[in-house]
């Protein structure tokens, strides 16, 4: 179990709620070491509330719960970071956040997801798997596939149909992902060169 430092705000910490798919932020509220036990116990998040002191577990009238997923402490163990996965409108005003957000995922963020997968397939390499025979078939030929859908990628763009454009284009990014996986890459480390490249004082080697 955690330490958390109670005293320091009357018995009370501040829990921050973050969706532990989307990552984004849903709302704030405060625990007591009972709520913080319960929320440990019952695996749906827990409070304390100021104003009617008692315990309230989100989601016990609307049954909109938030399910445990994780919980840290920070650097000076008076703060808390939840993540939970929500079952419905987080907010008491039906909003999916307190600040009235739409709690959406960023689709980019499923390339790092992607990415992940794809190194379980090379360290696991699954019979019937197309991931692992192309592992299989080496470097050469995963380059070679990547030539081929940037090709083809080319073709629907010069061609006006962005639908096949899309499609190809996720074939594209697919076959590089698992290219950077057989040479110890991520499609991270793309990203981060990216990054530096928007710096105003790069230049180009």
């Amino acid at each position: 179990m955690i330490t958390i430092d109670f005293d320091k705000g009357d018995g009370l910490v501040p829990a921050i709620v973050q969706d532990a798919t989307t990552l984004n932020v849903l709302m704030l509220g405060y625990m007591n070491r009972e709520a913080y036990e319960k929320t440990l116990a019952s695996k749906r998040v827990t409070f304390y509330s100021r104003s009617r002191q008692t315990l309230w577990t989100k989601g016990e009238t609307s049954g909109h719960f938030l399910e445990l997923v994780s919980l840290k402490v920070d650097c000076d163990k008076d703060t808390l970071l939840v993540k939970a996965i929500p079952h419905g409108p987080t907010c008491h005003l039906g909003t999916d956040t307190c600040w009235g957000e739409t709690n959406k995922a960023n689709p980019i963020t499923f390339l790092s997801e992607l990415q992940a997968f794809i190194e379980q397939r090379h360290r696991e390499m699954p019979e019937g798997s197309y991931t692992t025979s192309l592992f299989k078939d080496g470097v050469s030929r995963m380059a070679q596939k990547v030539g081929e859908e940037a090709l083809e990628a080319v073709i629907e763009a010069v061609g006006g149909n962005d639908e096949r454009l899309v499609y190809e284009g996720a074939d594209l990014l697919y076959h590089l992902i698992v290219l950077l996986t057989s040479k110890g890459l991520r499609i991270e480390d793309l990203a981060e060169e990216l990054a530096k490249r928007h710096n105003p004082n790069w230049q180009k080697h």
